[in-house]
């Protein structure tokens, strides 16, 4: 399956929501002391890089945290073991970034999800509050280049131009309000189903534009994130699995392509009547190697963060020290790179492990990847 077909794939899986057709581009020439935010539509089918790098290699980047949860810099690659499907790997290809001596270029990009259609009317004005606080420290001068996006009902709001100006940004969290939303719990399964479709689509999109960008992005959406669509009220067909599973395919492909690393972070206040949901992700953190296996809980946000390498962070209403916990990852990682298997089939998936030899350290990277046959070849 090509990686262009990608946003046809999820507007197939997922229903459009009220008033998002009728959105399109509007043109914006912020300046970077005054950014705003703008509509952003989906993006159009083009042709971007594939599952594999144009030499036929798979890129990860990777962080090592110690048992204190801070990160490791200094490893080389004689520290490292990569294993696919639980086979070694040679690493081709090992960069070391600290931050300090050896820098990203170009520098990683912070992103800031507020994602206010799963958030309860009263978090919204806290939720701001505390990214101004973060935005605000230092006097406001930021360590990475920032952007804000506001996820609502109405789609997705971005800021067109990161900003390392967090005085500046605050502006933009300015523009933020909270609404009473039209998905609501008097729909019950129906709104469920349709938050759920609303928030994966929104994800999906952020994901597909930001892969066209180079460099690393920290994607932190803050938010309790979207109901898992699962029980008695929800029966899914095969071919509904199959849709669930072209889309789990293309977004965690997408988000590796586009260098994104996802965290959680929720207010405490924000999971409240839901705390099932809270725990229940982890029955579905394992690959999905077949349609028949796949679940609308493989797409549940917290799912999607630890698969990408990043962090589960909440329910706690300390959202500022939160998304500096995320931030510091920003410093310390490494990039390789391993060439892939070859596949017997198509969107045939790998396990992927990467392990530090030394005692106490931890790896975070994705957990696997999926994989085509070469063009041309007959597959099973």
């Amino acid at each position: 399956m090509g990686r262009s077909c990608f946003v046809w794939i999820v507007a197939f899986f997922l229903a459009s929501s009220p008033g998002w057709a009728q959105q399109s581009p509007t043109p914006a020439q912020p300046l970077p002391q005054d950014p705003v935010l703008t509509h952003r539509p989906p993006s159009k089918a083009t042709a971007t890089a594939g599952a594999i790098s144009p030499e036929g290699r798979i890129h990860l980047d990777v962080m090592v945290d110690d048992a204190s949860g801070k990160p490791v810099p200094g490893l080389g690659p004689q520290d490292f073991i990569l294993l696919d499907n639980d086979q070694p790997k040679k690493i081709l290809s090992f960069r070391s970034y600290d931050g300090v001596n050896v820098k990203a270029s170009p520098p990683v990009e912070v992103i800031l999800v507020v994602d206010t259609a799963n958030l309860p009317f009263g978090q919204v004005a806290f939720t701001r509050q505390e990214i101004t606080k973060f935005l605000r420290q230092n006097d406001g001068h930021l360590a990475e280049p920032t952007s804000i996006f506001v996820v609502s009902e109405k789609g997705l709001r971005v800021q067109p131009r990161p900003s390392v100006d967090g005085n500046a940004l605050v502006t933009v969290v300015d523009q933020i309000e909270g609404s009473v939303h039209g998905i609501n719990a008097a729909m019950g399964a129906a709104g469920d189903l349709q938050r759920f479709q609303l928030s994966v689509r929104q994800l999906a999109t952020i994901a597909e534009n930001e892969a066209m960008k180079p460099g690393r992005k920290l994607l932190i959406w803050v938010g309790a994130g979207w109901p898992m669509v699962e029980g008695d009220n929800f029966l899914f067909s095969d071919k509904d699995r199959r849709n669930y599973f072209n889309t789990i395919v293309e977004l965690s492909t997408k988000l590796r392509e586009a260098r994104i690393t996802l965290y959680s972070v929720s207010p405490a206040e924000s999971t409240a009547g839901n705390e099932i949901h809270t725990i229940r992700y982890r029955d579905f953190l394992k690959g999905v190697p077949s349609a028949r296996k796949a679940d609308t809980g493989n797409l549940a946000l917290k799912v999607l963060a630890l698969q990408s390498g990043g962090r589960i962070l909440g329910p706690e209403n300390d959202i500022s020290g939160k998304i500096n916990n995320c931030v510091v990852d920003a410093n310390a990682f490494y990039r390789l790179s391993f060439n892939p298997s070859s596949a017997e089939h198509a969107d045939e998936y790998h396990d992927l492990k990467v392990q530090v030899g030394q005692t106490g350290l931890t790896a975070r990277t994705s957990t696997g990847y999926y994989n085509e046959p070469p063009e041309g070849t007959t597959v099973r």
